[in-house]
């Protein structure tokens, strides 16, 4: 008995070390309280981090008394994304930080660097971030605070990662000191993945889906919107107090109408309802190697008449990062599978020689194929005849779910835009835009999107 013990004990270790090796080893070497990257640092000279169309996004300038800056060339553009490596670590720079103080130069070049007590120079983080795609989001947001999060459904690749208010990297150690005692600065931090936002009716996304399990599609639904609905006592409004009329299911979608959702949110079967939003990923880590928060949703079987309706509109307690409303339109757009979110290509050493691939991950199908395609005829309606037409007529095909979301009780809202686009010879593209004090979706986080689809549908080579 004490042999086979010993001998399962044994197992276990040998089963845990394989498990580190393979799943954990390189989180743990890039942590920030693992002093062993420090030691490479006195060897190599960081490498750089680039888009994946060759623009440098950071590089370590070597003074010619030896001294080593670390430079961002665009500044505030690719600030929450790339990072900062003075005052702790964020983004590509904490997440590569182990391959960036690697050094796989040729061998010759590392023997003779050494003979002559220099540096070897660090190896290169090709991110899957497309520049083009970036300033187009970064440009279009301007001045207004918020995130924008674009993905290819098909791989999970990070095209754009925007955030806002921004920061100036090269100027950070400097600033630090002002930044972390106004405790009202969230400069620092990265609302793309970990900003929380009521999602309003970009919500309606998950609503529907819910409506449509329980009672099918060809149910005949008709609501007769008088602007606002009343139900034990609580009001619900449309936007703006806007009256539909009569309206059939793909109408009510389309016209993002609260008071019709508010209605259908009451019948549903609340456990269910919250299943579908746990297997939306909704109080889930999300899956990738991206620093975020976690999305939340919070509907018990004993809610009350107020918290169903706003709830089913988006408000209530549920928030969401613009990461995962991201991810669930590029769900929608890739038959109901999600892909695994990640910003590093691939690793190279100075040579241009490849060290290390990346390759796209499955995390797995959210929903399935069939309903799927419903959504893409919703969000397909939300364009051709809703509240996102500013996006119709155009040389691509765009779908998607704008939201008007309130963040105070003056009804005072944020803009969001979530969904995706296609064209032939193009891969398609998902984004998530949220306009902080925007508005309405339509009028604020539509134009932003637009201005994304068009640069990249129709300058892409």
């Amino acid at each position: 008995m004490i042999t086979y013990l010993f001998l399962a004990i044994f197992l276990i270790l040998i089963a845990y070390f394989i498990y580190f090796q393979v799943f954990r080893s390189e989180e743990v070497i890039n942590s920030p309280y693992n002093a062993r990257a420090d030691l490479y640092a006195e060897h190599v000279v960081r490498g750089d981090i680039v888009s994946s169309d060759g623009e440098v996004l950071a590089e370590t300038v070597v003074g010619s008394d030896g001294t080593e800056s670390r430079n961002y060339p665009y500044g505030d553009m690719f600030a929450h994304a790339v990072g900062y490596v003075n005052n702790g670590k964020s983004g590509i720079e904490s997440q590569a930080n182990f391959r960036l103080l690697r050094s796989h130069s040729f061998f010759l070049v590392q023997i003779m660097n050494d003979i002559r007590d220099e540096k070897n120079q660090g190896d290169t983080v090709v991110s899957t971030l497309d520049y083009r795609i970036q300033k187009a989001a970064y440009d279009a947001l301007g001045n207004q605070d918020g995130a924008v999060v674009v993905l290819e459904p098909s791989t999970g690749k990070i095209l754009a990662m925007v955030s806002k208010p921004d920061f100036d990297p090269n100027t950070l150690e400097e600033q630090w000191d002002s930044i972390v005692s106004d405790e009202d600065s969230s400069v620092l931090l990265n609302r793309a993945t970990q900003g929380l936002y009521p999602p309003g009716s970009t919500f309606k996304i998950v609503t529907a889906l819910e409506y449509i399990r329980e009672n099918g599609v060809n149910n005949n639904f008709t609501f007769d919107c008088e602007g606002s609905v009343e139900a034990d006592g609580q009001v619900i409004h449309c936007y703006n107090n806007s009256v539909h009329g009569q309206e059939d299911f793909k109408t009510a979608f389309a016209k993002s109408c609260n008071s019709a959702f508010a209605t259908i949110g009451l019948d549903l079967n609340l456990k269910k309802y919250a299943s579908l939003a746990d297997d939306m990923l909704f109080n889930k880590n999300l899956p990738t190697s991206l620093t975020t928060n976690k999305s939340r949703f919070s509907l018990g079987t004993d809610a009350s008449t107020g918290e169903i309706m706003q709830t089913a509109i988006g408000q209530g307690k549920t928030l969401v990062t613009p990461l995962h409303m991201a991810m669930i339109a590029g769900a929608v757009d890739n038959g109901g599978v999600v892909m695994k979110p990640y910003i590093i290509d691939r690793i190279e050493n100075d040579g241009g020689i490849a060290i290390r691939n990346y390759k796209p991950s499955e995390y797995g199908s959210i929903i399935s194929e069939k309903e799927a395609g419903i959504l893409q005829e919703l969000m397909e309606g939300v364009v051709s005849e809703g509240t996102a037409s500013a996006l119709s007529g155009q040389s691509y095909d765009a779908a998607g779910k704008t939201g008007s979301a309130e963040y105070d009780e003056q009804g005072h809202s944020h803009g969001w835009f979530v969904g995706y686009g296609s064209k032939d010879s193009y891969e398609d593209i998902a984004i998530a835009v949220i306009v902080e004090k925007g508005g309405s979706g339509s009028s604020s986080a539509v134009p932003v999107a637009k201005k994304v689809f068009d640069t990249y549908f129709n300058t892409k080579s």
